[in-house]
């Protein structure tokens, strides 16, 4: 019996250990921490937030080519995990579409990350929908393994970086352009 308390004891330390308030880590790169069950998880005030770099891949749209965080110098960009596999993501892609046209102007833009996928079937995904934003194709998952610690069966799931690409919210679930879209005009007009 003092056996089984202490390895439960020493069962709880080490989870409590593991885990954290916030997913970013001081003066450190964006490294995802489980949310304890939230959904949405946003980073304020901007010191909360950890930057995503070496971010980028192969064009799903233009093979060959290298899309990625460094194609939107000084933009808000709405980074979106999708496959054209996924029932949710079918709802969700206008909605994406919807937040480019609306917020293009004010320096936010919208880059997909397109996993687990046949290219085909994507790029059919894309312009069955009539999508003009880019999409990293990521079959691989290579390129998502570069955000530390971010869930690969999240999609679809969203994330949202500030000017300088630090991690401002996480969407966990489709997203709801009535948040969307406030959240990024707000990053946009931050200094």
């Amino acid at each position: 019996m003092r056996l089984l308390a202490a390895l439960l004891g020493a069962v709880l330390l080490l989870a409590g250990c593991s885990t954290s308030k916030d997913a970013v880590p001081s003066g450190g790169e964006f490294t995802f921490v489980a949310p304890g069950g939230k959904t949405t998880i946003l980073y304020d005030p901007p010191s909360a937030r950890g930057p995503v770099t070496n971010f980028s891949g192969e064009s799903l749209l233009r093979p060959g080519e290298t899309v990625g965080l460094e194609s939107y110098p000084g933009k808000v960009v709405v980074l979106n995990l999708w496959g054209s596999w996924c029932g949710p993501c079918r709802t969700e892609a206008p909605d994406l579409q919807f937040i480019q046209d609306q917020t293009a102007q004010a320096g936010v833009a919208v880059l997909g990350l397109d996993l687990r996928d046949d290219r085909n079937a994507a790029a059919d995904f894309v312009r069955d929908r009539g999508l003009t934003f880019d999409s990293i194709f990521d079959n691989p998952g290579r390129v998502l393994s570069r955000l530390r610690g971010y869930p690969r069966n999240a999609v679809p799931s969203t994330i949202v970086l500030d000017k300088q690409h630090r991690v401002a919210a996480v969407y966990l679930l489709p997203i709801r352009v009535s948040e969307v879209i406030p959240l990024v005009q707000r990053l946009a007009a931050e200094a």
